[in-house]
This record gives C-alpha cells, structure tokens and sequence, in this order.
C-alpha cells in the first residue's frame, strides 16, 4: 500500500519542474473550448515577454498567423503576430534589458544576482513574468534564417507559460483562503468568494476537515509542512469537546466535520481578546449530520505528513497516539451491524446532503481501508495496543474480501446476477444478499463496456446501488483496496466512459445522475444535489 502511495504522490508531482500536467493536456486545453483564463494569462505573459526581448536591432518581419497555427494549437492572430515579431531577432540576448535582468552559466535568468527563479514553486517574489526565458533565448529557439524551429518549441512554451500561468493563479487562491491561528496557519476555508454573501452566512468560512485534504496534500508536495502539521495537531485538540445536540454527547474519538477561528473577550476585561477555535460536530451543520469521514481522513493526512516530510515525531507523540486509537475503537466497535463494511448514515460523508448512500457506501470503505492501513503503519507497539492491532487487522482481511468480492461489478458480473436465485437460505447460497435481478436498471446494461469494470456505490440486503461514484473506486485504487487487474479494469471503464464521466468538465461525483421525481425524493429536492 505504502509503495502504491508513494507511486500517486510521484505521479501527482511528476518528475517536471511543472506540478499541473503534460504538454499534450494543454494541447487539449487549447481546442476550441479554451478557458478564458487560459486565453487571458496568455495574453498578460506574451505582452509582457515582447516588452522584455525589444532589443533595437531587431528586424520584424512578417511572419503569418497561419505558420504559427501550424503547431496544432489555435491561437489568436494577434496574439500569434506579436509574439513571432518580437521573437524574430537576429541578436543572441536583448541587450536593452540587461539593466533590469542578468543571466548566469547555466541559463537561468535572475532579476536580481542573489535571487533565482524556483522553476517547481514558482512563486520568488522578484522572478521574471516569463518563467521559460531561458528557454527561448533567440539564438536558440529561433533558426539563424528567421524560420520557426523544429518540433514545435514555440508551441511548448507557450503551453509552458499557460501550465505556470495558471498554476500561479492556484496557488494565489490557495494562500488567499489560509486560515490563522495565534499567528500560526492552520488551514483553509472551504470557499473563497468574495462575490457571494452566503460564504459568511453559511458555514463555508470554516475550515473543513475533508476540504483540506487536497489543500494540504498540495503544501506537502510543495514542502511547505508547517501548515499540515499545525491542522493535525490543533484538529487533534478538538477531538474531545463537551458539546452536544439534543442532549447527546458525540461518540469518543469523533473527528469535527469542520473548525472556525473566533475572537472573544477576555473574561473580566473588555479590552483584551483571545482566539478559540470553535469545533463543529454536526450541530450547527445543515442537515444536522455527524461526519463519519473526518477521522478517516485525519490519519490518512497524518500518514502523508510523516511519509513526505520525514518528521515522524508528530506521529509517536501521546496525544497522537491516543487520538489514532480513539478513531479505530469508535470504528471496530462492536454493534448490531455483521458487515465488515463500516454503516454510516445519509449525509455523514461527501456533501453532507442526502445522496441515497445510507449504509455502506464506497466511498467510506475505502477511506476505511485506507485509515486502516495507515494506522497500522504508525501504532507503536505497546502493550495496550496488542488487541486493537490484532481487531485492525482481521478486519483489514475481512473488508478487502467483501469489497472486491460483493461490491465489483462488469460484463461478467451483470449477467451473474441476471441467474441469481432469490430466497436462497443457507451457508453455501450464491445469492447471499438476497439481490432480486429485477433491480438492474435499464441504463446499466447499456452502459457496461465489454472490457472494464468497478465497484458499485453501495451494497445492502436486497439492493445494489449501481451508480459510479468516483472517490470511492479512485482511492481504492490508490490505498489497493482492488486487485491489480480490478485496477486496471476501473481505469479501463474510465476512459471507455469518458464522455459521460468528465466530458466538459471536472470527474463527476458520480454517474448517472438523479433527475425528476427520483431526485426529489431522495436528496429531498436540495439544489446543491443538482
């Protein structure tokens, strides 16, 4: 698992001095549906490289917009025109701006001698507008007769200058929505928006435990730790809290589903304040709903932190310690469920909106399976540890088993459970959960491809939720929750399905979507379920 891990964080950061993607994903983005951002950031970056390289003795020829497009990437004429004029230079280096910038032996342009250009963060305050200078330099890129160079450079930097451009703009919004706490960051609010007056009135200036995960996962990646570690342990802090709703206390060992930074006077003085952090466990929250996710989520970070930093001190620390062994006794406790799978209620994970995911969803098994790895990684071995290690473990082996057994789905599958018997009563029953084929909805048979598969949504007696939730079959693949080859068939129906998984835009949650009647029943009509 932890070789798995350490693959996606590979991948996720890449071997690039670019974190964002790949020269071809940008070719995509810069189809006929190129976001405007794309459009205008590369206006804002070209301008400012032609202002940088107007060298006098540069000869402007006329160099049609046509040649330019040829690098299968449409761009505006203008945009095409200005550029190729000011790149067209016959000098080795723009001698007019050798005031304002220098270069020194290995190509890398400095605004002033004692500050480089981080071509992985790409955030030194004095660094040049134009990231890939040194990778254009006229001599270079540009052939002694004028002509374009080979094998596209020009379109791969401008396509250099979009992938920082909107990385920049990322990482902006990113730091724009930190949170603070007694001076020191402690995460991230859920929504950034000025425009809107509901941020403030609902509970999205808070900074969410699912929400941060992303946020945090991207500061490890860029090595800036102290952000992680400050949420882990301050979240850690409230972990055990007196409030309750309706007169009954939260579970030990439950995770808030979200925290926010407030300022109170002091008691006795008027003038002076202090900041509290204010939990919420689901008493305030719409819907009234307690997270099951947000421990899960917690070790899962706590574990990246340890893997990508080195500092494995936070994670051997008591407090830490306990904090793990309160999340698993309030998730391997016993109960009137007999499922391996962890029963979660409506609204508990996700969105906090009714999905019609209540009792097993994917999504938490996952997590869980995840939680669960991760915490056996970390547990020091004691004494008192020895049952709950031995519990994690069995319960490891018997989840596993249920998910890629009950829970996958493809071609073969399908027509498996077309043959099932109903009301079979024994140890040995195929139809163990008593699944009636009657229940394959008519758009699942159409949308199975020959070659692919994945884990459907939910599984309880006499239902199978069919619906393509995407978190939960990605971070099976991520924590090896599947098999290689289910793996690889989750991928398989991905991209045989694309067009109706992302399409236009970002993965969606999950697939199909609810419509009419159906949706207004379950999610209870909520827009936000849209």
């Amino acid at each position: 698992m932890m070789a798995t891990s350490e693959a996606v964080l590979q991948v996720i950061g890449g071997s690039q001095p670019c974190l964002f993607g790949s020269d071809h994903s940008f070719r995509k983005l810069g189809s006929s549906r190129t976001c405007r951002s794309f459009i205008r950031y590369r206006r804002k970056r070209v301008s400012k490289y032609v202002n940088f390289l107007n060298c006098s003795n540069t000869s402007y020829r006329a160099i049609r917009a046509d040649h330019f497009l040829n690098t299968r990437q449409p761009v505006h004429g203008n945009i095409a025109q200005s550029y190729l004029r000011s790149m067209n230079c016959k000098c080795q280096r723009a001698d007019s701006v050798s005031s304002t910038a220098s270069e020194n032996g290995t190509g890398t342009w400095f605004v002033d001698n004692d500050q480089s250009f981080d071509a992985v963060h790409g955030n030194t305050p004095s660094v040049l507008q134009f990231e890939t200078v040194e990778e254009l330099k006229v001599g270079e890129d540009f052939q002694s007769n004028g002509s374009l160079p080979p094998n596209g450079s020009v379109q791969d930097a401008l396509n250099r200058i979009a992938e920082n451009s909107i990385e920049d703009e990322a990482w902006e919004l990113l730091r724009e929505s930190m949170v603070y706490y007694c001076g020191s960051p402690v995460g991230t609010i859920a929504a950034q928006d000025p425009t809107s007056s509901n941020v403030g009135v609902l509970n999205y200036d808070q900074v969410f435990i699912r929400d941060f995960i992303p946020s945090g996962i991207a500061f490890l990646l860029k090595g800036e730790y102290e952000i992680v570690r400050n949420f882990i342990l301050h979240t850690l802090q409230l972990q055990s809290w007196e409030k309750t709703m309706d007169c009954h206390s939260p579970g030990q060992g439950l995770m808030p589903a979200s925290f926010k930074v407030r300022t109170i006077p002091l008691d006795g003085d008027d003038s002076a304040t202090e900041e509290v952090l204010d939990p919420d466990f689901g008493e305030a929250a719409i819907g009234r709903v307690a997270p099951v996710d947000s421990g899960l989520w917690w070790i899962i970070l706590l574990r990246a932190y340890g893997k990508s930093s080195g500092d494995l001190s936070v994670q051997e620390r008591i407090d830490v310690q306990t904090g793990i062994k309160m999340i698993l006794r309030l998730c391997l406790a016993d109960g009137f469920d007999m499922f391996p799978t962890l029963l979660v209620t409506d609204g508990s994970c996700m969105i906090d909106r009714r999905m019609g995911i209540h009792g097993h969803p994917l999504e938490i098994q996952a997590l869980f399976h995840s939680a669960l790895l991760c915490a056996r990684e970390m547990l020091t071995p004691e004494d008192g540890s020895a049952d709950l290690i031995r519990a994690l473990n069995n319960r490891l082996v018997a989840l596993s088993f249920h998910i890629r057994e009950y829970y996958w789905i493809d071609m073969k599958k399908l027509n498996e459970i077309y043959r099932y018997k109903t009301e079979e009563y024994s140890y040995d029953a195929v139809n163990k959960f008593n699944i009636y084929p009657d229940q394959i909805s008519p758009w699942l048979v159409e949308w199975m491809p020959n070659k692919g598969g994945y884990l459907i949504g939910n599984l309880q007696p006499a239902h199978m939720d069919f619906r393509f939730f995407s978190l939960g079959n990605l971070w099976s693949i991520v924590c090896s929750l599947t098999t290689d080859d289910q793996s690889h068939a989750i991928l398989d129906l991905i991209e045989a399905k694309w067009a109706d998984l992302v399409a236009d835009m970002p993965f969606k949650i999950c697939y199909p979507a609810l419509e009419g009647q159906e949706w207004q029943i379950i999610t209870g009509c909520d827009p936000k379920n849209t």
